[in-house]
């Protein structure tokens, strides 16, 4: 007799889970306000701060994390933080002066994602698409601006920002449009009476995004900021002015009978100082001008 051995094997279905996240933190991708269980407040910033001055790439600048948790009005120490750009990943960690948690990566992504687990109160999956980077085409970087009248900065970017805010060493922050030109107004710049006065001009561009899992008042913000030097002087061309000045008055002295005229006992007279005879120039005495 044969036996027969029959080998029977139980089916087994293998799910394959795949998180993926391609894409959604490339430019373009937009914002996502997340989830929550609507127990913390979120005050999330992430700037982007050039490494040289005018910074065109990516890649010369250097991106700084700020997040500020408050949970019943106190802030949250303990947890886990991490904010994730198309480079990785970055845990944060908390610093007790000014209170945040704090992080830095090199580079400007552009798309950050925030998560924050505290216990159990938690945000997840806040995504803010940045701004793109802006670079100045006017003035350029080491430029001699006057300060007696409006100078016209102009900035190159790809596309609009929600918010832009232009400040220099003398103007406070001001908040315009971001339609890449703004005139500073006269006196925007701090300067010297006499001599030249080495000033900046920045400007931050951001978008942001309200956490629809975080408490009322909660925002996160990416900002990328960029600037440039100029020197400024009262009159740029105070010396070439004063120059042209005394070439015309001793123009005028020598070939113009009008800087002095001496009358004599003997009642004749003479302008005295012009050089009217050797350029042959009328010479007036009391005679000619009788005539």
């Amino acid at each position: 007799m044969r036996l027969s051995t029959l080998l029977i094997f139980p089916s087994v279905s293998l799910a394959v889970f795949a998180c993926s996240t391609e894409g959604d933190l490339d430019p373009g991708a937009g914002n996502s306000p997340g989830t929550g269980s609507t127990t913390l407040l979120v005050d999330a910033d992430v700037i982007a701060r050039p490494v040289v001055p005018n910074a065109t790439k990516p890649q010369d600048f250097t991106t700084e994390f700020r997040i500020r948790l408050e949970r019943g009005g106190v802030n949250v120490t303990t947890g886990l933080v991490s904010v994730e750009s198309s480079q990785g990943v970055v845990d944060l960690t908390y610093s007790g002066e000014p209170n945040r948690w704090t992080g830095i990566q090199n580079g400007y992504s552009e798309v950050y994602r925030l998560a924050v687990k505290a216990d159990a109160d938690f945000v997840d999956d806040v995504r803010v698409d940045g701004p793109s980077v802006h670079y100045f085409t006017a003035p350029v970087a080491g430029a001699t601006v006057d300060t007696r009248a409006p100078v016209m900065v102009t900035w190159s970017r790809s596309g609009t920002a929600e918010t832009a805010r232009l400040d220099t060493d003398q103007l406070d922050e001001l908040v315009i449009p971001d339609s890449g030109e703004y005139s500073i107004p006269t006196g925007g710049f701090k300067s010297k009476r006499d001599g030249v006065e080495q000033e900046r001009i920045r400007l931050d561009r951001s978008q942001r995004v309200t956490p629809t899992g975080a408490l009322a008042g909660s925002e996160m913000r990416v900002t990328v900021r960029n600037e440039i030097s100029v020197v400024v002087a009262a009159a740029p061309h105070r010396q070439e002015a004063f120059a042209a000045c005394r070439w015309i008055i001793d123009e005028i002295k020598e070939r113009l009978p009008v800087w002095k005229r001496e009358h004599y006992a003997d009642g004749a007279s003479e302008w005295v100082g012009c050089g009217c005879q050797r350029n042959g120039c009328l010479l007036y005495t009391s005679d000619a001008a009788d005539e």
